[in-house]
Formats: structure tokens, sequence, C-alpha cells
């Protein structure tokens, strides 16, 4: 009989499963004599109720079956010692058991449909490894289809059985060979702090025709977005630069250039030593503060160096100190300024979009299109109070004032991303998005930290879309961060300063469900393991 004759599906029915019982007993009682018989015969598996049973039917008669399931211990658990010792690491390996076909469909080609259907189902689960028992009468067979045969043969000497593991490679590699559809793997979820994961509106306004930068119907889209922007904030003006954050702090950097005085940049992260590379590379005359990475500032050590330096006009700080996880504390910064009339400058490149950010006392602000504003990175921000006006002495493309009399526009801008932005920003749920990724956040902190597994940040100063870890010496971020891409979850890793203090960092910026935090839980915990 052809396969396409047959059915191939996840039983779900009564009669369904009392077929699987009856075979089960035929095969592991009758012909297998690993259960003793009962009257019923029927044997009900140990793990039924965690069992997920691809089965094959022929009409409503069951021809074959397999088992999978997940939850360790694994029954091969109890049989080899040290298990893991034995199978490729980095993977998420399930178990497949209960093999059994009825005598009179017992050829490869059936064999061959059931595995390419648990395949199938064991890929949108996420699991890259099949651990079996193959029966030592089959062996042949398993190895011919891709298994490798590991440890000793297990079992009592009427029923002996070959541990052995089945890979996603070697899956897909039998299931060509087969001339079989090879099931398409899903896509990675992506925990990186940028590119995040856009909505389709937002993608179709990028793939938009390009329109000039000088079209009236632009300029009001400019300005829209200006709008939706300075309403997301509190500021009263921002301009739009076509580049990255780092160009925008080159601006900030250039506007303090013609400030009278001098400054304070704390650190307690990379970011923040970045910007002290800003100040020096434009030659600003400037004192800094730095407290260890994953601390956060004391504000009354803040507040005292600064009334040490009468000469200080402004201080300049992280919102969000990404690389540790720190959410640094703009409401206690901004009351310092103020009693010390002092204007503070802010780099909110990874909190704007992710939590409430309070701009309207602030006297210069950073940010980008991308990471939590959920667009297309290309865009950098500079948010303002008062009105700036254009000065010779900076370069005119880092001129804050020179966009600001030219409506935000006074060069080529990029109409798609632009588009992109005013869409993104036209379907920001705020404050629902705040609530989403706090939850996560929390869910994340509470669940890795059970498996000792601690965040850099202390919870109450922590940035609720970033989650930085340090781990252990004797683990390799490096190595983890490659391990958990092959199992499909992309981290931000590979960054010097991050191979440098060995973090691994998840982050909350793109759409992230909760399941695919508790996988990503549950796979670093596998790693751990």
């Amino acid at each position: 009989m052809p396969l396409s004759q047959l059915t191939f599906k996840i039983a779900s029915q009564p009669e369904e499963f009392t077929q699987v019982h009856r075979l089960n007993y035929r095969t592991f009682v009758e012909e297998i004599p690993q259960h003793p018989p009962n009257r019923e015969r029927m044997l009900i598996d140990r793990f039924h109720d965690e069992n997920l049973y691809c089965i094959c039917l022929d009409g409503q008669r069951l021809a074959g079956m397999l088992a999978v399931r997940s939850t360790r211990p694994f029954s091969l658990d109890d049989k080899v010692s040290d298990l893991d010792r034995w199978l490729p690491p980095a993977n998420r390996p399930c178990e497949i058991r209960l093999l059994a076909l009825e005598p009179a469909y017992r050829r490869t080609s059936l064999f061959a449909g059931l595995l390419h259907f648990a395949v199938q189902e064991c890929i949108q689960r996420g699991y890259t490894l099949g651990v079996v028992s193959g029966t030592l009468r089959q062996a042949r067979l398993y190895e011919r289809m891709g298994f490798v045969p590991f440890a000793e043969p297990v079992g009592t000497a009427t029923a002996r059985y070959q541990p052995m593991y089945l890979s996603l490679d070697s899956a897909l590699s039998m299931l060509a060979r087969l001339k079989m559809e090879v099931p398409e793997l899903p896509a990675p979820v992506s925990f990186l702090p940028g590119p995040v994961e856009i909505s389709p509106s937002v993608r179709e306004a990028f793939a938009a025709a390009a329109v000039s930068h000088r079209a009236g119907s632009f300029l009001q889209m400019v300005a829209d977005t200006q709008r939706l922007l300075c309403r997301l904030t509190g500021a009263r003006f921002v301009e739009l630069f076509l580049g990255s954050g780092t160009l925008v702090n080159d601006v900030v950097a250039a506007q303090l250039k013609v400030l009278d005085g001098t400054g304070l940049i704390l650190s307690n992260g990379e970011f923040g030593e970045r910007l002290i590379d800003h100040a020096g590379r434009m030659g600003l005359d400037f004192d800094v503060l730095r407290v260890p990475w994953g601390s956060r500032y004391d504000l009354g050590k803040v507040e005292r160096r600064l009334q040490e330096m009468p000469q200080v006009s402004w201080l300049w700080s992280t919102h969000c100190e990404t690389s540790c996880g720190i959410l640094n504390d703009l409401e206690g910064l901004t009351e310092i300024c103020r009693r010390c009339a002092v204007k503070l400058c802010l780099d909110c490149t990874s909190s704007l979009g992710t939590v409430p950010v309070n701009l309207a006392e602030v006297f210069l602000a950073s940010s980008v299109s991308g990471k939590g504003l959920a667009s297309l990175s290309g865009i950098g921000l500079v948010f303002y109070n008062k009105a700036v006006e254009t000065d010779s002495q900076i370069p005119r493309y880092l001129d804050l004032g020179y966009y600001r009399t030219k409506q935000g526009v006074p060069f080529t801008q990029s109409s798609n991303l632009v588009a992109a932005l005013h869409q993104a920003l036209l379907e920001l749920e705020i404050p629902r998005r705040f609530e989403v990724i706090r939850r996560q956040h929390d869910l994340l902190r509470r669940e890795l930290s059970a498996y000792g597994i601690p965040a850099m940040a202390a919870a109450v100063s922590t940035a609720p879309a970033v989650l930085s870890i340090r781990l252990p010496r004797e683990w390799s971020s490096l190595a983890w961060g490659d391990a958990l891409e092959r199992l499909g979850f992309l981290l931000s890793y590979r960054s010097e300063y991050l191979l440098k203090q060995n973090i691994i960092q998840i982050c909350l910026m793109g759409k992230i469900t909760d399941d695919q935090c508790r996988d990503l839980v549950a796979t670093i915990a596998a790693l751990a393991r």
C-alpha cells in the first residue's frame, strides 16, 4: 500500500489510545518479552501521560506508532550511567520510544514514513536530538537510517536493546536520501538587542516606494514622527539623523563642546565608557565618576561630586547601561541636576520604548529607531527642550540647530526608514508593552535564578528589557552563545566587551512570547546540567 493511502497523525481519540495500548502489548509482551502478560492484553506505558504518540492509520486501523517524550529523566537515564556524557553537546534531546509496527505493515517505507512524521513534530517543538533504545533485532535498519549507537546494550537476555541517538542533521539527511519532503526548520527566536523582530506592517511601510526627502508628504511624515516621539518622552523637540546611536552621541558631544564650563560623565559599564570616549575625541573638558559594572550610582556621591566642581555645567550618563542590564535612576539624576543647576544629558538607546522615559527636564538625550521602538535600525534620535541655534563651530552633519532650521531634513534622508519608524510608533502599545517586558523579565530572572544562574544587576536596579548574565570562569560565553544559536535562540554575546567579561545577554526588545522565554530557560538549564 502506498504511503499516500495511510494517515500519519498525533493520537488524540480514545479509540486511538486503546489501539496504542493493544499494539504496545502485542509488541513488548508477546513478541519481545519485556513485560509480564495480563488478562486485558493491554500495556499502558508508565510515561503515558507525558508521551506524544505519533501514529500511522490505515483507515481506522493502527498500523504503527512511536512515542516522543522530552521530560527528564528519560527511561535510558535509568539504564545508562551518566547518559549526557554519551550525547553530542548543545542539543535539546527527546526520547523516541515504543516503536511498533503491525506485522502486515513492516517494511522500510512505513518505518521511514513514521519517522518522517515524528521528525517534523520534533522540529516544531524545538528538539534537535532523538535518543532511542533500538532492539538488537533491527540494529542494522536503525544504523541505515542514521542512528548512532553508543554505550553497551541494555535490557534482559530476551529483550536486548542498543542505546542510539539520531541528530537533527542526520534525520534531515535521511529524509533527503529517501526523497521525502525535508521539513523547514523554524526561524530562531531572537533575544538580541537588535535587529529586533518587526511587525508585517512596519516591514510593509519600509518596502514602500521611496520618495524625495524634499517632498511635502515626506516632510509631513517627519513632522508627525517627531510629534509621536515627543509625546512618548515629554521632550519638546527631537531631530532624526540618518545613522546609528554612535552618530547621535557625537551630536550630543558636539553640542556640549560649545557650552561654557566643564562636565562630569558617569560610567557603570561599557556604554558609559563609550560616552567617555565620545567626549575625549571631541576634546571636551570633563571629569569621570566610575562605579563597578553591574552597580548603580550612589546618588549622594554624584551630588557631592557636582558640588565639589563649581565649574561643571553638564552631566552625561547612560539611562540603560545595556552591557550589564542596569537601569540608572533617571528621576534621581534629574532632581540632582536641578538642585545643582547642571544640564543633564542621557544615552537612552536601550531604554526608549522599553520603560517609561521622561525627558521633560533633560538637556539632550540620544536614542535610535531600532531596539525598543521595534523598527529598523538606521535613524538616530536627539531629543532636546530648548531651541538650539545653528553653530558654525560644529560640523554640518552634527549641527543640531541646523536640523531644526531645515524642518528636520537638511540633508538626504531615507523615506523608507522614516516610514518604518512612523508605523512602529503608531503601533507602540504603551503601557501594555512595558507590562509585557517587565513580566517576561521577571519570569526569566526568577526561573534562571532557580537553576543557580543569576543576573548581574540586582532586581531593584535592573533594566527590564536587558538581562545580562556573567558566566562562571569555567563556562565560555562564546561557547554558550554558539550552542544556544544552534538550538534556535539568538542572544547577544559576540561583542568584544561581552566576550571580555564572559557575559551572555538576553534582550526583550522584539516580539517575544512567555512560552519562548520558558523554552530559553529550559535550554540554558540543560546546557548548565
